[in-house]
């Protein structure tokens, strides 16, 4: 095998066309080395062989992934694309002011996939910015059946109500009730929602909600 050492070559002419080889030839590269391109290849010239999947974009390629326009790797379907994803209960009766916004208690967790619920509230976590879809549903009620006047059910962001619900029964006779509330927000990381519930009892009495029979449900997931 004979080698020839040299820094650089060229076409005989200026601009003119070098070729390496022949027809049939194999061009080997040894392992190791380094072939530096900073002129123009056309993809074409690819004709063999298979393209690692490493060097077609960033993250991880998989049989569950896809390859998006900004050459990203992504999931493709599943729940992963609705999380974070959260859903709690409440299983049994709290008693509550008579016409008083108290924050609902939830002592049941369903489901919370990236640990963002706690404390009553649920926070979007790091990197988890966008679109949401949120939903409560509770059953409130007065103490001994007595008539309900009025009943609030809210959704709260950052201590501020983004959604409710309202029944005034003032004129008719309501001894309990099951309210529901479901609303689509942009939520940034940070964000917190809590829910919200007002029980106005005629003659002042005890209030109170109550989830029994999974009537008492909070939860949402991330769609955009």
């Amino acid at each position: 095998m004979s080698e020839i050492k040299v820094d650089t070559i060229g076409p005989r002419v200026d601009s003119g066309t070098l070729t390496i080889g022949a027809s049939g030839d194999t061009i080997t590269i040894p392992s190791g080395a380094t072939f530096t391109q900073s002129g123009t290849m056309n993809a074409s010239a690819i004709t063999a062989g298979t393209m690692a999947t490493a060097r077609l974009g960033s993250g991880t390629a998989s049989s569950s992934t896809f390859l998006r326009g900004d050459q990203t790797y992504a999931a493709a379907g599943g729940i992963s694309d609705l999380s974070p994803m959260f859903s709690v209960r409440q299983t049994g009766t709290v008693n509550v002011s008579d016409n008083t916004s108290t924050k609902v208690a939830w002592n049941s967790e369903l489901v919370d996939t990236d640990n963002a619920f706690a404390s009553d509230k649920f926070t979007v976590p790091s990197g988890k910015a966008g679109k949401y879809f949120l939903y409560v549903m509770l059953l409130g009620q007065g103490d001994n059946n007595n008539t309900m006047n009025v009943y609030y059910l809210n959704i709260y962001k950052n201590g501020s109500r983004i959604a409710m619900v309202e029944e005034d029964s003032r004129s008719y006779a309501t001894r309990k009730s099951t309210g529901t509330v479901n609303t689509i927000q942009d939520l940034a990381v940070g964000d917190y929602i809590e829910v919200y519930v007002s029980i106005d009892v005629a003659g002042g009495v005890q209030a109170s909600y109550s989830g029994g029979d999974f009537q008492a449900m909070f939860g949402g997931y991330k769609i955009g």
